[in-house]
């Protein structure tokens, strides 16, 4: 998650239809307001490029032991 030390405004252009999910989001209460939504939007995403990123890892690493099965250790001796 984002770490918020001091906060600083910015302008963001969105479509119409965007904005009106958003602002739909809103009304039904599941954001307090637009800020709300958008900043729990880009942790989401933050959250899903950390998931892609470990995913990567363990892909690679389970290429790897494929490769070399006798660097494995087995689950008994963790």
């Amino acid at each position: 998650m984002f770490t918020v030390n001091c906060l600083t405004q910015v302008q963001l252009r969105l479509p119409e239809k965007m904005l009106e999910e958003i602002d739909k989001w809103v009304s039904e209460g599941r954001f307090k307001s637009r800020s709300d939504a958008i900043k729990t939007i880009l942790a989401f995403y933050e959250e899903r490029e950390k998931t892609r990123e470990f995913f990567k890892i363990l892909t690679k690493r389970s290429e790897e032991a494929k490769k070399h099965p006798e660097s494995l250790i087995p689950l008994e001796e963790l």
